[in-house]
């Protein structure tokens, strides 16, 4: 698995990937999508993760605190590859050059699906990420635009990802459709913890962050309110702007009464 370089240069990858995963900060995509990604490894598509952000700025832990936090959550994932841009923590800014910086990994990773945050939240890093990762994965399409690996003289055709997803775990909406995690939601749960500076109990952070004893209920609270909504006992929720194609109504999913 490749690790971040924290270079402005994307690292050289060999690698493609089937699902990217694009978040603001480290542990973003633990806490959203983390299950989803556990069981689309298990199916056996490759799965990546790309943190814009390093957590300089993080109210706990320090940038190599989360880098090395990060290489065991993606370990406990079975993720085949991530990395970290260097975006600023807490100012994550929709630029061209930002967009540019993505497009670059998307070229080189060729995601068929990106999973972005929702495009709403309390943090302005998250829902800047959603515009900003949409965007570049236009840009990215764009056969004229070149990237900075290219300028460095690496080449990668353009590419578009199939199908953008939204990871809308926090957000107070009606899923497009959720994915069964039942048989992964307890290694979901160990990548989370894998941050140790984060979620352990501490003196700083303290009016901010949930008590350690209190992660469990709430991690799988969550999880079995949207696991209701889909008939499973576990499930994440995703948002999708267009229309889904169905093609034999026998076999939609989920009882209507």
């Amino acid at each position: 698995m490749a690790e971040a370089t924290g270079s402005e240069q994307p690292p050289q990858i060999e690698i493609q990937i089937d699902i990217l995963a694009i978040a603001a900060h480290r542990d973003d995509v633990e806490q959203t999508c983390g299950g989803t990604l556990l069981k689309m490894a298990a199916l056996g598509w490759r799965t990546g993760i790309l943190d814009l952000t390093q957590g300089e700025s993080g109210t706990r832990g320090t940038a190599a605190e989360r880098a090395a936090e990060a290489a065991e959550a993606a370990r406990i994932l079975g993720v085949r590859w991530r990395s970290a841009l260097d975006l600023p923590d807490g100012r994550v800014e929709n630029t061209w050059d930002n967009r540019l910086k993505i497009a670059a990994v998307l070229r080189q990773l060729r995601p068929r699906v990106v999973i972005l945050p929702y495009w709403q939240g309390r943090h302005p890093d998250h829902y800047t990420a959603s515009i900003l990762g949409y965007e570049a994965c236009f840009v990215s399409g764009l056969a004229k635009v070149e990237t900075p690996s290219q300028r460095s003289g690496a080449t990668a055709a353009p590419h578009r990802p199939f199908k953008i997803l939204y990871a809308s775990l926090y957000a107070d909406v009606r899923p497009s459709f959720v994915v069964d995690i039942t048989a992964h939601i307890e290694r979901r749960f160990d990548s989370l913890m894998a941050y140790k500076s984060q979620y352990a109990n501490q003196a700083q952070g303290s009016d901010l962050f949930v008590q350690h004893e209190d992660i469990r209920e709430r991690t799988f609270s969550l999880a079995r309110t949207y696991g209701l909504l889909g008939g499973v006992r576990y499930a994440e929720p995703f948002v999708q702007k267009e229309v889904g194609l169905a093609e034999d109504l026998m076999m939609l999913p989920v009882q209507s009464i």
